[in-house]
């Protein structure tokens, strides 16, 4: 029975359409593709790039689904093409939502046997027939949530609940973003064996809420802030020739060892995309060198053009 009167809820207002509103609504993105290995059936293989992040293996192990990494070249494209057999599959990163237009070029030549992660590229148009996998949370202030596209069908029954996940969002109104740190880290935890479930309730309405049109803008503008200025000392020297609808954040490949420490210490927060690969490969692959030297820039909705003059003073510096 619905309940009326009482305490008042969080005042979420319905913006309009959610972005890919056709796919499968889900609580993670790793469990967005543990949904599409489970809808496909019997997979025999799947290849995956050295450069990517460790909890994609976690559906992976799961289901006890043999795979195999292969290794991407400084375009962040595939070093050599690959002869699929039946019942294999390979996946795709759109890294920092960049690729958009390698994506398609890799649909037309492996079509259903290509999973593309999306989880960098929340604005990139699924294609049809490719089985697809978003993370808005990369994109928008959420506990979680993942979208999938699969060529099959699985059935989720149960629906996820995420107010304890949602620490961190409020401590950083409230403290910033220092005093959310720990409970980012701490609900992102919870992330890990998750088991496959609905999107909840409070994220579907978070999302809802949000203007996707303004961030897309916000994002755009802040990237080409950027790039008109660092562009010819970004080592990355293929951000001109790819075409991207929305990038997630601003890769600056540069040989500076001092430089993401620098931006660290005056409030620039910018990760590692990704520690394990340290692990995983040679020190003089290409995998290894983006993962130490590539410093992905903010340039979300949060920041307008004093925050990327900001940014650009300090790397100038």
């Amino acid at each position: 029975m619905r309940a009326i009167g009482g305490y008042f809820n969080l005042e979420l207002s319905c913006k309009g359409d959610i972005p890919h509103a056709d796919g499968v609504f889900l609580n993670t993105g790793r469990n967005s593709l543990e949904y599409v290995l489970r809808s496909l059936g019997n997979i025999q293989k799947v290849y995956l790039p050295y450069f990517t992040c460790e909890v994609i293996l976690e559906p992976l192990l799961k289901l006890q689904i043999e795979y195999e990494f292969y290794s991407i070249n400084e375009k962040f494209e595939l070093v050599e093409d690959f002869l699929l057999a039946h019942g294999e599959y390979l996946i795709y990163t759109n890294y920092f939502g960049i690729k958009d237009s390698y994506v398609r070029r890799l649909a037309v030549i492996y079509g259903m046997q290509l999973i593309v992660d999306n989880a960098q590229a929340f604005y990139t148009e699924h294609i049809p027939s490719i089985n697809t996998i978003y993370s808005p949370r990369k994109f928008l202030g959420l506990p979680d949530g993942g979208i999938a596209y699969a060529n099959g069908y699985y059935e989720v029954e149960e629906r996820d609940i995420s107010y304890d996940r949602c620490s961190h969002l409020l401590k950083r109104y409230d403290l910033g973003a220092t005093g959310g740190y720990d409970d980012f880290h701490a609900n992102s935890a919870k992330l890990k064996g998750l088991p496959i479930r609905q999107l909840s309730y409070l994220t579907e309405a978070l999302m809802y809420s949000v203007d996707y049109e303004k961030i897309k803008e916000d994002r755009k503008r802040n990237f080409e802030i950027l790039h008109t200025v660092l562009g010819d000392m970004n080592l990355l020297n293929t951000l001109s020739e790819d075409q991207y609808e929305c990038p997630m954040v601003y890769p600056y490949y540069s040989l500076d060892i001092g430089l993401r420490k620098k931006l660290i210490e005056n409030g620039v927060y910018v990760a590692i995309y990704w520690p394990n690969v340290f692990g995983w490969c040679e020190s003089e692959s290409i995998e290894y060198k983006m993962a130490k030297n590539l410093i992905p820039i903010p340039i979300d909705q949060r920041y307008d053009l004093d925050s990327m003059e900001y940014i650009l003073n300090i790397i100038q510096g």
